[in-house]
């Protein structure tokens, strides 16, 4: 059994392009799932694999702490290790969100939020590839965080949130300076409504109140390097290029929002805010699920969700990618889920039905994720990707002398290649080959058999992007002679 999932894991492997983790402008693209927390090494490989074959090339995965723990349990540290090693050996990036499972075990005094950075930070130290970390989830609803208000009505989330924050970043920072640290993590909605049924926080009013609270504690260093966001939109039904300048929702097509929301809390201060990183590390469109996957699933669907047909969350995903990509400061897209939850009232939001099958929607998801990180998902005005070459053979003169030109090519992203031979004394183009790579495609290219004459030749190089095309970057051979 061992062998057979560790030979369909080198075939996959083969399938995925090397290492590749960020597109032109820095756009990771990935899925939350932690149907990857897997004790057995050779199961989380196999699921790594399968998740990245899939297009996505980062994974966020989840690590509770439980009060009174100051370290993740052995049990903990193996899983996240498996994890943490299958995503390397993928070129999947590793997010790990950490946090508390629920309200009733919000970090509220010195003691407890000591032992949720101390925690934090043993995970870190134990699981080398854990360099990703996401510090609590959704801190602005009841469901995570408690309380919200106080009695007199005022706001107490942000603020507490933020001595949680800055705990936890100066724990992380001592284990390794390298270690990227994500604040926020908020939910795109809430009702700002001290006396409601269900006490929230708008992530509009939230930042806001981060900001002062931030400004009145007088830190003199940031808490975060990144900010993140879960922008659903209101329902599944509603495209993410809806925009809300009326309220205070905050979703993809509302980045100008965010934006001034977070240089009016930070700017000015040691924590950068209008230039602040941001993730979007929760979207997810969810499916209709048809009749004949219906008895895999449990319960009944919320009326408010409102499921699309497969073909519209796909294209949903895809606008999703294009507006992210060209939002100058969104450093990321985890999708949510890369499979579907059993449970109907959950999320139905996978590419993959709950046994793991592939809906329809995954291969224009995939082509999707393709593009976004070989910078071709959409043109952006103003962004201009230099394509370079990550691996580059010329052919040899030996090979020349047989008549024989070859080269070989692979690029960091979506690219257009010219390769020429040319005579050396005067540039004269004596053969050519024209093409197009995706990103981490290696090709061989062959520019075809002929004899040249007596006299000195070299390769040329010519690379441009096919979309957002930057000067072309260009590569030349050593000069070679033909008797």
């Amino acid at each position: 059994m061992r062998r057979t999932l560790l030979t369909a894991c080198g075939a996959l492997l083969a399938l995925v392009a090397p290492g590749v983790a960020e597109a032109g402008p820095g756009l990771t693209v990935g899925a939350v799932e932690d149907d990857v927390r897997l004790s057995s090494p050779v199961e989380a490989e196999a699921r790594m694999a399968l998740f990245r074959v899939s297009g996505f090339r980062a994974v966020r995965v989840t690590s509770f702490w439980q009060p009174g723990q100051t370290k993740p349990s052995d049990t903990e540290l193996g899983i996240l290790g498996n994890v943490a090693e299958a995503a390397s050996r993928n070129g999947v990036r590793l997010y790990v969100t950490v946090m508390h499972p629920g309200s009733r075990t919000t970090p509220l005094t010195d003691e407890s939020r000591g032992e949720f950075a101390a925690n934090a930070a043993a995970l870190v130290r134990a699981v080398p590839g854990a360099r990703h970390v996401i510090v609590g989830n959704e801190p602005n609803l009841n469901r995570f965080w408690l309380p919200q208000f106080g009695l007199d009505g005022s706001s107490v989330s942000a603020p507490a949130y933020l001595a949680l924050l800055e705990r936890t970043y100066d724990a992380l920072k001592a284990v390794s300076p390298g270690v990227r640290v994500y604040g926020g993590a908020l939910s795109p909605r809430g009702s700002d409504r001290p006396g409601g049924s269900r006490p929230t926080h708008s992530p509009t009013k939230f930042i806001q109140d981060l900001g002062l609270a931030y400004r009145a504690s007088g830190r003199d260093r940031p808490v975060m390097d990144a900010f993140s966001l879960h922008p659903f939109p209101d329902n599944s039904s509603q495209p993410p290029t809806t925009a809300h300048p009326l309220t205070t929702t905050i979703g993809i097509a509302d980045y100008g929002k965010l934006v001034a929301l977070l240089g009016q809390a930070f700017d000015g201060t040691a924590q950068r805010g209008s230039q602040l990183p941001v993730l979007y590390a929760e979207f997810g469109i969810e499916s209709q699920i048809p009749d004949g996957k219906a008895a895999l699933y449990t319960g009944s669907e919320p009326a408010v969700t409102r499921p699309v047909d497969e073909a519209t969350q796909a294209a949903y995903y895809e606008q999703a990618l294009a507006l992210s990509f060209c939002q100058p400061t969104v450093e990321g897209m985890l999708l949510f889920l890369s499979r579907d939850e059993r449970a109907r009232a959950g999320w139905q939001s996978g590419v993959h039905y709950v046994d793991g099958t592939a809906k329809t929607s995954l291969p224009r998801v995939t082509e999707a994720l393709d593009r976004t990180t070989g910078g071709s998902i959409v043109r952006c005005p103003g962004v201009e990707l230099t394509v370079r070459p990550d691996f580059l053979r010329f052919g040899t003169r030996a090979a020349a002398k047989r008549g024989v030109f070859r080269a070989s090519l692979r690029c960091n992203l979506d690219c257009v290649y010219l390769v020429r031979v040319e005579r050396a004394s005067t540039h004269s183009t004596k053969l050519v080959k024209r093409g197009r790579l995706e990103v981490g495609e290696l090709a061989r290219i062959d520019l075809g058999p002929r004899r040249l004459g007596p006299g000195e030749y070299r390769y040329t190089l010519r690379l441009v992007h096919p979309v957002n095309p930057a000067p072309p970057t260009l590569r030349q051979g050593p000069v070679f002679s033909l008797p």
